[in-house]
Order: structure tokens, then C-alpha cells, then sequence
């Protein structure tokens, strides 16, 4: 199946973008959705960070403290590596078989992987078409701290963090300007999903060529 890999930096809209796609019936599969299952309780990862951090890191339920986390892992660099080395190659496993596991239940020409991460790790190999969601830094930092409650600093690390700005848009086959609203959005995501259905029925021709 043609794969597009969709990506930004954090408050760029990813969601908003994915939510279009999902209307007209595409399957989406979000690498945050499949980060937060590889932490559930039962799941061995979620054990693993318990041991490292202590149990201070879970919340009541049983569930990890994201936001603990959060804040550990980005003050300390060694800890944020330990982590990405942890859940990196559980993350990739486990949208492989989502991967799988959607295309004989899709009457979709293509699917979508939303991943923050998909340039910083080799999720990008997964994908056949790259398409970055783009917002300058203001944007992003307004939009985080309105949705998470974080603060302005804590945001900034995150993007920093992050893979440079112009080095995420060098890497785009595609570009969403996502600094307008979502009837803004619209249109650009109806084009954007009449070629990429071209494109797949191209490549599935091309196959069974």
C-alpha cells in the first residue's frame, strides 16, 4: 500500500490535518497513539521506565505519568536517549503491523503514518511520500501552551528537541501551511488527497505491471 508519512513540529496542527484525511475515509495510524500503547500498564516498556525512575513516575491508576516524564527526560539529555533507545523499536514494531494489519480492511488506495518523530527516526523508511505540516515558532509555542498548559520554557526545549525547522521543510515532498484556520485547511487537504490517490493507483499499476 502507498504510504504517506505526515509530520511537524509540536502545535503545528498534525491533528487537525489527520482528522481531513480521516474523513474521507483514510486510515491513519498516530505514532503518539502508539507511543501511549507501548506504555500501558502490562506493557514491558512501562515496567522498564518504572524500574529506572522509580514509582514516583506512575500516576494512582497504574498509568505513567506523562508529564513526570515529560519534564525529566528534557532536562536531562542522557535519560532522553536511554528512553528513545527503549520505545524507539517498540514504536516502529508496532506501526509495522498496524501497517499490516489496515490494508486488507481498507477499501483506501493509501494510508497515512502522523508521527512527530518520522524524520528524527528511520519511520520516514516506512513511507513512500513525505508531507510536513508547517507553522513558524510563535504559532507553535502559543498553540502548545493553550492546549497542554505548559510553559512557554518547557515548549521551547520541546522544539529544540525537535529536528530543525528548515530541515524538516527541505525533507517535504509536501508543505502545509497550517498558520491559517481549518476552512483554510480544506481545500489544501482535497488536493492533496486526489494525488495521493493517483500516486497509489500509479505505483499499485506499476506493481502489477
Amino acid at each position: 500500500m502507498f504510504v504517506v508519512g505526515l509530520t511537524g513540529g509540536i502545535g503545528s496542527g498534525k491533528s487537525a490535518v489527520s482528522r481531513l484525511f480521516e474523513q474521507r475515509n483514510i486510515t491513519v495510524i498516530d505514532a503518539d497513539q502508539v507511543a501511549r500503547e507501548v506504555v500501558e500498564p502490562g506493557e514491558p516498556a512501562l515496567s522498564k521506565i518504572a524500574q529506572r525512575f522509580g514509582d514516583g513516575i506512575l500516576l494512582a491508576d497504574g498509568n505513567l505519568d506523562r508529564k513526570a516524564l515529560r519534564k525529566i527526560v528534557f532536562e536531562t539529555p542522557r535519560q532522553r536517549d536511554w528512553l528513545e533507545q527503549l520505545l524507539h523499536p517498540l514504536i516502529r514494531d508496532r506501526i509495522l503491523l498496524k501497517l499490516e494489519q489496515s490494508q486488507p480492511h481498507s477499501n483506501a488506495e493509501y494510508a497515512i503514518l502522523a508521527s512527530p518523530l518520522l524524520l528524527e527516526t528511520d519511520q520516514h523508511l516506512l513511507v513512500n511520500h513525505i508531507v510536513v505540516v508547517d507553522v513558524d515558532e510563535a504559532i507553535q509555542i502559543s498553540r502548545t501552551t493553550a492546549r497542554d498548559m505548559s510553559d512557554t520554557e518547557q515548549v521551547k526545549a520541546i522544539i529544540a528537541a525537535q529536528i530543525p525547522r528548515a530541515e524538516r521543510i527541505a525533507k517535504a515532498d509536501d508543505l502545509i501551511d497550517n498558520s491559517g484556520t481549518i476552512d483554510d485547511l480544506k481545500p489544501l487537504i482535497e488536493q492533496l488527497h486526489n494525488k495521493f490517490l493517483h500516486q497509489a493507483r500509479q505505483e499499485r499499476e506499476s506493481d502489477h505491471g
